[in-house]
């Protein structure tokens, strides 16, 4: 695959930012690393699967959703590229369907274990036990008080359940993975490094001697993963894990490395990268802040969160995110949240609080 190094806002794409591979077509990024692209449906249309070669087999790194299409890409490469050498391990960076989606597929074909960390593992496992299940009460609470109207609702019900149609049952039992653990694959070591706040326990894949991090969605080149607040752990704080996590990494990795994200283009510029990612959020929360001057409630300030128009299909999500920067905003003595006699929070500015503003940061 020839290299163009491709520099845009910042960040250098040795094999270009777009049409840089086809579906289903291996390429080596690095000796011993191949990267997949399997398609998928949405917006994003595609994940990146990193295949390592490793001693009497293959580590897979993530797995794409449960599709019968996505199982069709894997038996072609069963039969062909893999050249019939066993998986002997998959390893999912986190726990959303299109990276653990096809797991459970894999780990009983091959006869072998998935490594997750432990949040990551345990959360997968409560979210497949809801797929025929009600919604809880608190779930229904949680985004009436976010300003649902009954039509969202009405979406939210229909919807419910969804996580364990895209992915296949998890095995009963995983290798745990933890923060700095070093695995061997293959002739190189590889170090865990965790993150924390697109998801509870994300893992990164950190090899020094390649110079080179699988990064799943923790670093993205052009788009930022969804911190959310969910009805499990309403009062939670992602945001904050996003930043402070972020941050370490920051501490962790050189500039240099090649990027190997879950979606989009390997890239090379990881701290910069993380800068823009950090940066953008807390643009986003001095916005929120200002704009908070009268109370407000959460579907009030999507428009400042986002800058567009969210379409139906993306109402959760943007209610999460939002969420998410409240929250941060809360607890940190920001602003004050209210509720109303129907049960509708509001968000407010607290008068008796100074937001640090970027600028004034700097200055």
């Amino acid at each position: 695959m020839p290299m163009i190094n491709e520099e845009y806002r910042g960040l250098t794409y040795p094999w270009g930012r777009k049409d840089a591979i086809k579906v289903g077509e291996p390429k080596e990024v690095a000796p011993g690393v191949w990267w997949v692209r399997f398609a998928m449906p949405g917006g994003l249309d595609h994940i990146n699967i990193w295949l390592l070669e490793d001693e009497g087999g293959w580590t897979v790194v993530d797995t794409c959703m449960k599709l019968d299409s996505a199982k069709d890409q894997w038996e072609a490469l069963f039969s062909g590229f893999m050249q019939g050498k066993p998986i002997v391990r998959v390893i999912c960076t986190h726990l959303h369907p299109d990276h653990i989606g096809l797991a459970g597929w894999l780990c009983e074909r091959f006869d072998c274990d998935v490594w997750m960390t432990r949040s990551e593992y345990l959360n997968a496992s409560l979210l497949l036990s809801y797929t025929d299940e009600g919604i809880p009460d608190t779930a229904l609470q949680f985004y009436k008080r976010a300003g649902f109207t009954d039509e969202m609702l009405s979406t939210y019900r229909r919807r419910f359940g969804t996580f364990g149609k895209m992915s296949e049952p998890l095995p009963h039992s995983y290798r745990r993975i933890v923060d700095l653990e070093t695995i061997n694959i293959g002739s190189h070591y590889w170090q865990v490094v965790i993150g924390q706040g697109h998801s509870p326990e994300h893992a990164c894949l950190y090899c020094p001697g390649l110079k080179l991090i699988i990064s799943g969605d923790q670093i993205l080149p052009r788009i930022t993963p969804n911190v959310s607040v969910f009805p499990t752990e309403p009062d939670g704080n992602p945001l904050e894990y996003w930043l402070s996590s972020n941050t370490r990494l920051l501490d962790i990795l050189p500039e240099d490395l090649l990027v190997l994200p879950a979606h989009q283009t390997p890239f090379k510029g990881a701290r910069t990268r993380l800068n823009q990612i950090i940066d953008g959020h807390r643009q986003s929360l001095a916005r929120l802040y200002d704009f908070l001057a009268t109370p407000r409630t959460v579907p009030e300030c999507f428009d400042v969160m986002f800058n567009r128009q969210i379409s139906d299909g993306e109402i959760q999500f943007a209610t999460g995110e939002t969420l998410a920067h409240l929250n941060y905003l809360v607890q940190n003595g920001n602003i004050t949240r209210s509720v109303d006699e129907a049960g509708l929070h509001s968000y407010r500015a607290n008068p008796h609080a100074h937001y640090i503003h970027l600028d004034e940061a700097a200055a």
